[in-house]
């Protein structure tokens, strides 16, 4: 009984400093985003007088409103929800098209297969080391060329012909594993190649299409070389913007509605890991297993 209890208290301890550390962890990592929350519905005044971790004596929420349709970006007071929608505007096709493509190709390369499909498997794989400085000007020479210079539209493209090697990865590791008995059987009753996938492997992609949705959603969400490089002025995605609106603050800098914007630009990365974040973490184990 004795031993017993003794390991059962050494267990408790155990657990118990595993606890304090994890919690100073988050404390540490949360810290910044509680600092940017509290002076964000700060007056300046109050931020100014001294402690930035003290909640706020006068609550408001006008940085929050000037951020969304007030700050000054650049020459024009139009706030950040013009370059909200931009980066929506960007963001959505580029992770669908981006996604359905990846399915395809992980489809393709692993029940379809053919002569120097490892080749092309592995020519996919390495764009998913290549630097982004190294793609800038071939990019902006095939964005002129095709028209598509300083658009969304542009944008659309870059983000999908550069995520399109992790996407592709992501589905085929989850594909290997696939039966491919379902894949003959359906061929044997007459099934053809889009039914097969849209009937068979897409229905049960439900876990790394999770995956490659937050993933590429994240990447395009909170890119800024290529915003910065091939948007124009009225195509800018959030990050640019929110840069160009810390940047354009002359004089007076107004720290709380720099901080409701970087809220504001972080808010939908936020709510997709908030909503979606057990599904990612569930989609990553099936894809170990599998892959």
């Amino acid at each position: 009984m004795s031993n017993a209890s003794t390991h059962s208290s050494g267990f408790n301890i155990s657990r118990l400093f595993l606890y304090i550390v994890l919690i100073i962890f988050a404390v540490y990592y949360l810290l910044p985003l509680y600092v940017m929350l509290v002076n964000s519905v700060k007056p300046l005044e109050e931020i100014r007088g001294g402690d930035m971790l003290a909640l706020p004596d006068a609550f408001t929420l006008t940085p929050w409103a000037q951020a969304w349709s007030q700050a000054q970006i650049g020459v024009q007071a139009t706030g950040l929800k013009p370059y909200f929608m931009n980066s929506l505007a960007m963001v959505i096709p580029a992770v669908l098209i981006s996604t359905l493509l990846g399915a395809l190709n992980g489809y393709v390369l692993t029940k379809w297969r053919f002569r120097g499909d490892g080749i092309v498997f592995g020519l996919l794989l390495l764009s998913c080391f290549i630097p982004f400085q190294i793609v800038l000007i071939p990019m902006a020479r095939m964005l002129g060329i095709f028209g598509l210079a300083g658009s969304t539209s542009g944008l659309v493209l870059v983000h999908v012909v550069y995520g399109l090697g992790f996407t592709t990865l992501f589905f085929r590791n989850y594909y290997a594993a696939f039966p491919s008995e379902l894949v003959r059987a359906a061929q044997i009753d007459g099934a053809g190649f889009l039914r097969i996938f849209l009937r068979i492997l897409l229905p049960s992609s439900g876990p790394i299409i999770v995956v490659t949705v937050i993933w590429q959603f994240t990447n395009v969400w909170n890119d800024f070389l290529f915003g910065a490089s091939f948007a124009d002025v009225d195509s800018l995605p959030m990050t640019v913007a929110l840069n160009n609106l810390v940047s354009s603050s002359t004089g007076v800098k107004e720290y709380n509605v720099h901080f409701a914007g970087a809220i504001l630009a972080a808010l939908p990365t936020l709510v997709v890991y908030v909503v979606s974040g057990r599904y990612f973490v569930r989609g990553l184990m099936a894809g170990a297993v599998k892959g």
